[in-house]
């Protein structure tokens, strides 16, 4: 976890119209930008390359690639939340706290179960191509 960044800039304008697909673009971006300081979010693509790889090699199917894509994307989102989470949760304290440790136990809980997902359909492509199972 990276340290609390200072929150001493003033809040942006609000933008409205089409210039807000742009701007939601952007901070889609500056998210993604962030998530990757987190050691877990890099481990997780790169994890993400090598079962892409395994899966041309056992021949899985379109849906078997959508539904690791899938799986991944919402790792990445679940995995923004927590992050989102523990940012927060370290502005708001810095010494420990019963909130504080729940809140992130909670947001490593939810990563897990979707590792977990992750996971089993692995598990269950393997057994398919790569033991005819």
């Amino acid at each position: 976890m990276s340290a609390p960044r200072s929150t001493s800039k003033p809040k942006p304008k609000r933008v409205t119209g089409q210039a807000h697909l742009l701007a939601a673009a952007n901070y889609s971006n500056q998210g993604l930008r962030r998530l990757w300081e987190e050691t877990a979010f890099r481990h997780e693509v790169f994890a993400m390359l090598a079962l892409l790889g395994l899966f041309i090699a056992l021949g899985a199917s379109l849906i078997e690639f959508a539904l690791l894509i899938g799986v991944f994307l919402l790792l990445a989102a679940v995995e923004a939340l927590n992050t989102a989470i523990e940012c927060i949760v370290d502005h708001l304290t810095t010494d420990w706290a019963t909130f504080a440790r729940d809140a992130k136990d909670l947001g490593s809980l939810a990563v897990m179960c979707v590792l977990l997902a992750g996971g089993t359909l692995v598990a269950i492509v393997v057994a398919r191509h790569g033991f005819g199972l």
